[in-house]
């Protein structure tokens, strides 16, 4: 019933053509397409995926259910048509020449004038949104392959770099700016009057890291009913409220800072996330608790892509790795056993108590056998970090030497770690717990950058450094 009534809105929102909120306007009414849409198919597919093979158990239920797996290609591909469609939308006012009923717009010199306006197609930007729905068309072809065939770590670990590949050529070839800003402490401390450094081919790296990292990130913080989609959807949230920062903080609602260096490259950030603000929350319908689909990593690898590309087009990728704190939190304090310092389980997800519905801290168990057995180093690492709720742990004395033997540890990840300190919750109170740490630390996040980091830098750069681009 709601589709019928959204859906009409929607076309009408993309139609709109005149309105002064285009392409805003279009990306909601594609938005709500999104949603429809995807909404529709999943349900409809879910039996074909199981048939075929492509499903997997919820180990967080009674009697493990077989739930269809992989559903985020449905929420994915559904993006990218309409990606595709969106394109004269965005660029309308590049395309259509505005004319009366005689051919001009008003006057001889408003239709010259309105001519050369639309013979002034921003090429940069169009080879901007072009290269990144490439990525993400790599990024899902990743994705679907890893859920099809499982591929290991330490092979698919740096494939987002070489996706990314066309995003940071655009970028090299359209702006091409690799300088970092110098704090005013540290131009005091070591005497220099420049504002920036140029750290060259470095940054191009650092670009790089930050394509492996979004979608590995989304990947590694999971295993809970919609966890994976929810994290997205936040750290989308956020995404949004800084866009619409820069683009109406020097205007408004109606009349919007359209003059502004940072408007045209936030708009196209919204434009970019307001329709994937459409499928996520589809995918969140299906995948929240208790799980009807589960996500699988193509959904993951989609996600985590569709960030890395918003802020490496958007020249706003060091702001977009504030948003990611707490998934840079989840791979540090994960880290000895994603690198093999500590036994790593198959799975680390908390621990299903069919009594009463909770889930409960997941553990590793040592023993003497060397695959299994705990490094002496992080023997005093973990009693330390139980004394500070940490890490959870099981330990007995040896009765001969009288030393602290650690038999068992809770698994290091945020979400163990958020249990240590809640105790046993249900796995949808869970989530969203996670998801309001999100949130939050996002919020805190976002007035930092916007008071303090101003005051730090001097200045807040991305309002002028956009100039040359725009």
């Amino acid at each position: 019933m709601l589709a019928y009534i959204t859906t009409p809105i929607g076309l009408g929102l993309i139609f709109q053509a005149s309105s002064n909120f285009q392409p805003l306007s279009a990306a909601i009414g594609f938005s709500l397409l999104g949603y429809n849409i995807t909404s529709y198919v999943i349900p409809k597919v879910s039996s074909s995926f199981i048939e075929r093979g492509l499903f997997g158990k919820d180990l967080s239920k009674i009697g493990k259910p077989v739930i269809p797996e992989t559903m985020g290609v449905i929420p994915a591909i559904t993006y990218l048509f309409i990606m595709c469609f969106f394109i004269p939308f965005m660029f309308y006012k590049y395309l259509v020449v505005e004319t009366n009923d005689f051919g001009f717009s008003g006057s001889v010199e408003d239709s010259i004038s309105s001519i050369v306006k639309s013979n002034l197609f921003p090429h940069n930007k169009l080879s901007s949104f072009l290269s990144g729905v490439l990525c993400l068309e790599s990024m899902i072809l990743l994705g679907l392959m890893d859920d099809l065939f499982d591929i290991r770590w330490r092979h698919k670990f740096f494939l987002p770099a070489i996706a990314s590949i066309p995003l940071l050529i655009v970028y090299y070839i359209d702006f091409g700016v690799t300088s970092i800003l110098i704090p005013n402490f540290l131009k005091k401390l070591l005497s220099i009057e420049q504002n920036s450094i140029d750290v060259s081919y470095f940054y191009y790296c650092y670009m790089g890291a930050v394509a492996i990292f979004c979608p590995n990130s989304v990947n590694i913080l999971a295993g809970v009913n919609g966890l994976e989609v929810g994290q997205t959807v936040v750290i989308a949230v956020l995404l949004l409220m800084n866009d619409f920062y820069y683009m109406f903080a020097s205007g408004s609602l109606y009349q919007p800072a359209i003059n502004s260096p940072a408007y045209s490259i936030h708009l196209f950030s919204a434009c970019m996330l307001i329709p994937f603000m459409g499928v996520a929350l589809a995918m969140l319908r299906f995948n929240w608790f208790p799980a009807r689909a589960f996500v699988g990593d193509t959904w993951c690898y989609f996600s985590g892509m569709v960030f890395a590309v918003v802020g490496i087009s958007g020249h706003f990728s060091k702001t977009l790795m504030l948003f990611f704190i707490p998934q840079i939190i989840n791979f540090i304090y994960s880290t000895p056993q994603l690198f093999g310092f500590v036994p790593c389980p198959r799975h680390r997800l908390p621990k299903f108590n069919p009594k009463d519905g909770l889930l409960y801290n997941s553990m590793t168990v040592y023993s003497e056998f060397e695959d299994k057995k705990l490094h002496p180093l992080f023997y005093q690492i973990f009693l330390v970090l139980e004394k500070v709720k940490l890490i959870k742990l099981v330990k007995e004395i040896d009765p001969t030497t009288k030393k602290i033997i650690i038999k068992e540890s809770s698994n290091l990840t945020i979400i163990n770690l958020v249990l240590i300190w809640t105790g046993p919750l249900r796995e949808d109170s869970l989530c969203s717990v996670i998801l309001f740490i999100q949130f939050l630390i996002g919020f805190a996040m976002l007035i930092f950058r916007h008071t303090i980091a101003p005051y730090i830098f001097g200045f807040d750069n991305s309002w002028n450094m956009l100039n040359r681009f725009y």
